[in-house]
């Protein structure tokens, strides 16, 4: 597992901070300096941070549990969609749909109408339909993708939230909080760490910066999804070869016997 190294952190641009003044004190363990009235931020603290975020994704993605990735700040969309989708992890670039949390339920049920509005489409019930009530699903069905498509194959809760600027995306550090579900973040000088378990102090404003530490967390979570099925697959060989031997000593046993039992050729 790679880490990004703080020349790299450097060139994306990760040290800048906000303005001096829009600062949050809770960050303050974080901020290397001052200058023309921009807070600094230690890049030392943020790749140890961003290396020790890596590695706990690694072992839930390993586990086989998901983990949300949440950014709905237009930097942040693309690279996001982009990136999750590559490891197959679910993700918010849309409003963020207030109780999808706390109340997964009801998010389930709509993801299953959605569902259900496919199979329609598939098993000709469409075709029966007005075109007015033709023209009111197929726009239900566009709105449901939008805000949930990408969320679609999440049947439990998530294991984890990633989320970019937790200032933007309180609600659901709230939600997450609220549930005790593990909260890793690029949190930037202006906001407040102290919901966030993973913190990762870097510019959450530039598309390069969000880039370089999702590409570092993303490895890592493929790296765990590989060892997973490497592991898949030894099991089911071990699991095989376990199977294997009862029936070879099985056939041996037979071969024995028949032996034991055949008739002694007479003597001529």
């Amino acid at each position: 597992m790679s880490t990004p190294k703080f020349e790299q952190l450097l060139e994306a641009g990760c040290h800048f901070g906000h303005l001096k003044r829009k600062w949050n004190p809770a960050m303050a363990p974080y901020i290397f300096m001052e200058r023309n009235g921009i807070h600094i931020i230690d890049l030392y603290k943020t790749a140890a941070k961003v290396e020790e975020a890596a590695a706990a994704l690694k072992s839930i993605a390993k586990s086989g549990k998901k983990v949300l990735f949440v950014a709905t700040k237009k930097q942040a969309k693309q690279v996001v969609a982009d990136k999750a989708t590559s490891i197959n992890m679910p993700y918010v670039i849309e409003r963020w749909p207030g109780g999808m949390l706390t109340n997964f339920a009801t998010i389930r049920k709509a993801v299953k109408k959605m569902t259900s509005i496919d199979k329609m489409t598939k098993d000709g019930t469409f075709d029966n339909l007005s075109k007015r009530e033709k023209l009111q699903i197929t726009r239900q069905r566009a709105k449901l993708e939008k805000t949930l498509g990408s969320i679609a194959d999440l049947n439990r809760l998530p294991s984890a939230l990633f989320v970019i600027d937790v200032m933007k995306e309180h609600i659901a550090v709230a939600e997450a909080n609220r549930l005790g579900i593990p909260v890793f973040a690029m949190v930037d000088t202006n906001s407040d760490p102290s919901n966030v378990d993973y913190v990762i102090p870097a510019n959450d404003d530039a598309s390069k910066s969000i880039e370089i530490i999702l590409d570092t967390v993303c490895a890592a979570m493929a790296e765990g999804l590989e060892e997973r099925k490497a592991e898949k697959v030894d099991t089911l060989a071990a699991g095989e070869e376990g199977e294997a031997a009862p029936v070879k000593r099985e056939r041996r046993k037979v071969a024995r016997k028949a032996v034991e039992e055949a008739p002694a050729e007479s003597a001529e």
